[in-house]
């Protein structure tokens, strides 16, 4: 479904008008963020008594709204979903937050673009509160415009709902924009408001999973992202 404020770009993989915005998910596009989001995940269960193997094991916890995620991987119903999301940020915000790190290369890349011009934006799902701490105690947020995320009651969760804001809040046009993000949900919902968009195989998404949601380009590395957008530009300038 495509929200009525949204627009679909009417050719896929190609930019309307001059590239401008890039977009950025943050985690596992920008950070790693794979030991606090799991360690948090298995806390959260563990109060409902669930046990968890080993971490690892909840890794499909990365990227998406945690709400829709205890209740599509672990069944929950609305309920315990909410309350679990609660759990898991009791741990998140004291210790799973800081228990990340950022992606070799990512401050090159965001430098780079800078100085050519680009103006950056994070588009997250994760709480903005939570992202905006992310971004200053890793010395990211002096690279971006604007950076946006959901909001604790729940509500701006979904990419599509966090894209469109960051596009709304900046008067942004969607065909000059472009997203980055590593899981599915960021290409879909850059698909729905009419953003080009690039999948990265370097966080939690498979590239068969990227493929599938329609992902305009894909990028194996840090490099290839800093790649494409250089041939867009190109692109454009000889056009």
């Amino acid at each position: 479904m495509i929200d009525s404020n949204c627009t679909r770009r009417e050719h896929p993989g190609e930019m309307k008008d001059s590239l401008k915005h890039i977009l950025f998910d943050l985690d596992g596009t920008l950070t790693d963020p794979k030991e606090g989001i799991t360690k948090s995940v298995e806390y959260a269960l563990n109060q409902f008594s669930i046990e968890v193997e080993h971490p690892d094991l909840l890794i499909p916890y990365i990227g998406p709204p945690l709400y829709d995620s205890f209740i599509e991987i672990q069944g929950f119903t609305a309920e315990a979903a909410a309350q679990a999301v609660e759990f898991y940020r009791e741990r998140y915000r004291t210790l799973g937050m800081f228990e990340n790190h950022v992606i070799p290369g990512i401050p090159e890349l965001l430098e780079s673009l800078r100085a050519k011009g680009f103006e950056l934006y994070v588009a997250t799902s994760k709480p903005i509160v939570f992202a905006e701490q992310i971004l200053r105690h890793y010395e990211l947020d002096g690279f971006f415009k604007y950076a946006a995320g959901s909001n604790l009651d729940g509500t701006r969760s979904k990419k599509r709902e966090v894209i469109q804001h960051v596009l709304d809040e900046n008067n942004l046009l969607a065909s000059q924009s472009l997203m980055i993000g590593d899981r599915e949900h960021d290409i879909i919902g850059a698909k729905a408001c009419g953003v080009a968009s690039v999948g990265v195989l370097f966080g939690y998404g498979s590239e068969e999973e990227l493929s599938a949601a329609g992902a305009d380009f894909i990028a194996h590395t840090v490099e290839e992202v800093g790649d494409i957008i250089l041939r867009l530009q190109r692109t454009e300038l000889n056009g």
